[in-house]
């Protein structure tokens, strides 16, 4: 198995809570990264999927079921197909509260279950497994490969080019046909389908929810209410403008990202690497790989904004450090990057201490003061840990 970043985490937390959730898309390596947590742990592990009709039949007393194994850890997968049973663990935790009690794993965020998932609010800590990260599979293949094809297992590392676009096509047909569903969304496929693919096309761009709501056909709300559905489920991500006190009109849109580079350059029909380098998609393609890229490096401690002025002047991401250190990032697909004058009006508008210039490959060189460029992986790598110091 290959080492995931956030099972150190993920074990601290079984030492102290009660419950862990471990959240994720489908296909990710959720059930994977459990079995290998059930012989880490001292206590005997009970595994339950909520897809096999037997498991599911078992809860349906779930109290009686569960009181029976109050000395194992209880793993429960797939948990958003029974979200009424987040009242029953909550009873059962405060009748006997002790660490690793239960183990859920979900395809859906809390924000999208969340008058379920609330019960457990102060007994459970949450973790997200992504698609694998680059710095996870660095010495499996390389920068471009994981770019192209995304961070699935299934994926990325499918034998060929045709089975990864199958594998890919059959992930998002089962998102929009059994998923959505299963989470108590009646929405036509083809509408969101016709979403998803519009969404790659603004990829990397300033949301316009008024635009969005025109060309396919429906309310603003409506297109929020969706929006709101494909960010719950790990599909797409909104990056929230920085806001400053600095007397300029700023940008108060998000900018929107489809997550997985896999996922965007197949609903995007973008085949190959020649491809994507000569599609006029592949700049904010890379800029959206770039900042998955830190975020499934630093987690969640780290906050993550872009600026822009009405005028232009614009930075890619402000990254604000745990202890409030202001980072600026530039995202440039080249090896030779050029800066423009709205970049260095942004650093004085923000004050920034550091700024990077993140390419895919260079070595690590000071541009000017205060200004260093880097390639992706020197970044993910040397950079970002020197943060925490």
């Amino acid at each position: 198995m290959i080492h995931r970043k956030i099972t150190q985490q993920i074990m601290a937390d079984l030492s102290y809570f009660p419950a862990v959730g471990i959240i994720g898309p489908r296909q990710v390596g959720k059930t994977t990264l459990a079995r290998w947590l059930q012989h880490q742990l001292t206590k005997p592990c009970l595994y339950l999927d909520l897809e096999d009709e037997s498991d599911r039949s078992k809860l349906q007393s779930a109290g009686f079921y569960l009181e029976a194994h109050v000395d194992k850890c209880v793993i429960i997968d797939e948990i958003q197909l029974m979200p009424q049973l987040f009242g029953q663990l909550r009873s059962l935790i405060d009748r006997q509260r002790e660490p690793a009690r239960f183990i859920l794993l979900g395809s859906a965020s809390p924000s999208i279950l969340k008058n379920f998932s609330e019960t457990l609010a102060g007994r459970i800590a949450y973790s997200e497994l992504t698609p694998f990260s680059a710095e996870e599979v660095v010495e499996q293949t390389p920068l471009q490969s994981h770019w192209l094809r995304g961070g699935f297992p299934n994926a990325l590392f499918a034998p060929t080019d045709l089975l990864m676009r199958r594998w890919t096509d059959n992930f998002i047909e089962t998102f929009l046909q059994r998923d959505l569903q299963s989470l108590g969304y009646e929405i036509p496929q083809t509408l969101m389908r016709n979403l998803l693919t519009m969404l790659t096309q603004v990829n990397g761009n300033i949301l316009n929810v008024a635009e969005l709501s025109r060309s396919i056909g429906i309310s603003q709300p409506t297109i929020g209410k969706y929006l709101d559905i494909l960010e719950g489920s790990f599909l797409i991500t909104r990056l929230q403008p920085y806001f400053a006190n600095i007397g300029k009109r700023l940008v108060k849109s998000p900018k929107l990202y489809v997550r997985d580079s896999g996922i965007l350059h197949r609903l995007a029909k973008i085949n190959s690497y020649e491809d994507l380098l000569g599609n006029l998609s592949a700049g904010g393609s890379w800029e959206g790989y770039v900042i998955e890229q830190i975020r499934r490096t630093v987690g969640s401690d780290y906050q993550f904004f872009y600026y822009r002025t009405q005028v232009g002047a614009e930075i890619d991401v402000v990254l604000i450090t745990p202890s409030g250190k202001k980072i600026g990032i530039e995202i440039k697909l080249t090896n030779a990057p050029t800066l423009s004058r709205g970049f260095y009006e942004s650093r004085r508008d923000l004050s920034l201490s550091q700024s990077y210039v993140v390419v895919p490959e260079s070595e690590f060189y000071q541009k000017e003061e205060t200004v260093w460029v880097t390639g992706l992986m020197c970044f993910l790598k040397e950079v970002l840990p020197k943060f925490n110091e």
